[in-house]
């Protein structure tokens, strides 16, 4: 019996140390938060940059990091954020829909914030949208108004008789734009005609038969687009077709105009809620998603190009 008794002391002790130890390591002031990027391109590499600043200045050196790539592979992002979730991270950020959805799958009581996302109901297919997730996901979109970019096309090109709608169709927040903007072409009477890639392979074909069969080409916030821009260039200069593009990143690369957010400011904005969920415990499912101001932005060396004086009340994209 005075063994047993030995024993059971000897093991509450050890026990109330190990969790004195573990609630140390809790409380000691510092956080490790695990960062996985779709793929490397402006608009996301701005994104991570605002939010690592966000924390960085109000938390210094109690933050760090473990910031991961998955190169456009969906399969590495579930790699990664399995890795995070292992390791027991304080808080997961998810730059970009398949970031956002590996971490929603992988973990339900880390908190986790996605930043780039066009649309959570979308991207995570709830069936009814408030404006808050309600698990452990919350975050910022990248979302302009859709309404006024088919606007900014009917204004910088009042004669457009066909759209061609150039999107990814693995990208789930490509798709919920494209049928959202066909309902306003189709109230200004403009006729669109959807153009659809798989990946990178088939971008520069599927970009060539927009150009050869519709006046301007416009297309979404779109992360394999943005990544290919350079491609879309070469096409639609070369067929002297214009594109109106979602975001600013994307129409650095391809386009003449759009409405855009600054995805730093949105990144920023993303840290600014990582900071009151760690440090003054805000609960992430009662945070609703929130959004940057968009603004109205042209390319000037596509303006040169095709011979198009910018519109007024637009700012040139530096």
């Amino acid at each position: 019996m005075k063994k047993f008794l030995i024993f059971a002391f000897v093991t509450v002790i050890a026990t109330t140390c190990l969790f004195a130890t573990g609630s140390a390591e809790k409380t000691d002031g510092k956080f490790t938060v695990g960062m996985c990027q779709l793929v490397q391109h402006p608009a996301l590499d701005a994104a991570t940059q605002g939010f690592k600043d966000a924390l960085n200045e109000a938390l210094g050196d109690r933050i760090a990091f473990d910031e991961q790539n998955a190169s456009g592979e969906m399969n590495n992002c579930s790699t990664i954020i399995n890795g995070f979730v292992s390791k027991n991270v304080d808080l997961i950020m998810a730059n970009a829909t398949a970031p956002l959805q590996a971490a929603a799958s992988a973990t339900s009581s880390i908190p986790v914030l996605g930043t780039s996302i066009t649309h959570y109901a979308v991207a995570l297919e709830l069936d009814s949208w408030n404006g808050t997730v309600g698990t452990n996901v919350s975050g910022t979109s990248d979302l302009a108004s859709l309404k006024e970019q088919a606007q900014i096309l009917k204004e910088w090109f009042p004669d457009a008789k066909t759209v061609g709608l150039l999107y990814c169709s693995n990208e789930a927040n490509s798709i919920f734009q494209i049928e959202e903007i066909e309902k306003y072409f189709a109230e200004m009477k403009i006729k669109t005609t959807r153009f659809s890639f798989t990946d990178t392979n088939d971008i520069t074909s599927v970009t060539q038969k927009a150009c050869d069969s519709c006046d301007v080409i416009y297309i979404p916030t779109d992360n394999t687009a943005a990544s290919n821009a350079e491609a879309i260039a070469n096409v639609v200069i070369a067929s002297k077709t214009p594109v109106i593009a979602g975001e600013a990143n994307l129409c650095a690369g391809c386009g003449l105009a759009t409405l855009s957010i600054n995805y730093y400011d949105l990144g920023f904005t993303t840290g600014k809620m990582a900071v009151k969920i760690l440090t003054e415990g805000a609960d992430v499912s009662e945070m609703p998603v929130e959004f940057a101001p968009a603004v109205k932005m042209y390319n000037a060396d596509m303006c040169k190009i095709y011979g198009i004086t910018p519109k007024a009340g637009y700012t040139a994209i530096q």
